[in-house]
């Protein structure tokens, strides 16, 4: 690094000076910076399958496994969903089992909003009820 702040040594691209720093500083901060990015997600409008790749990703570098991962992903999924996993009498207890079981439920939950709109929309075209 000295030989960089003196200006003896230049690098050809951003790629490598970043080898050199990370050799010069350790790799220490990457995990905090996962978990910092990993409690920063939110499921959002998405579906569940995207948010679990995003999740996935994020998570893999992040040190959390077990029961601590199991926690983020709760904490940051829809919660109506989480709810109803929670309430279901036999939740999920590992992250995969998780991931099945919000995967299924998130695509029920989405089906039934959509009929839902679509009795709501045809109830409205057919008018009020005779009297």
């Amino acid at each position: 690094m000295e030989d960089l702040e003196a200006g003896e040594i230049e690098y050809k691209s951003v790629g490598k000076f970043l080898v050199e720093l990370k050799k010069e500083f350790g790799e220490g901060n990457e995990e905090a910076v996962k978990v910092a990015e990993l409690r920063r997600l939110e499921q959002g409008g998405r579906i569940m399958k995207e948010f679990i790749q995003e999740f996935r990703r994020v998570a893999r570098e992040s040190g959390y496994e077990g029961r601590l991962l199991v926690e983020e992903f709760k904490r940051e999924m829809n919660g109506v969903i989480r709810r109803k996993l929670m309430e279901s009498g036999r939740p999920p207890t590992s992250i995969e089992q998780w991931y099945k079981c919000t995967t299924n439920l998130n695509r029920h939950w989405r089906e039934s909003r959509r009929k839902e709109e679509r009795m709501k929309g045809k109830k409205e075209q057919e008018g009020p009820a005779p009297r």
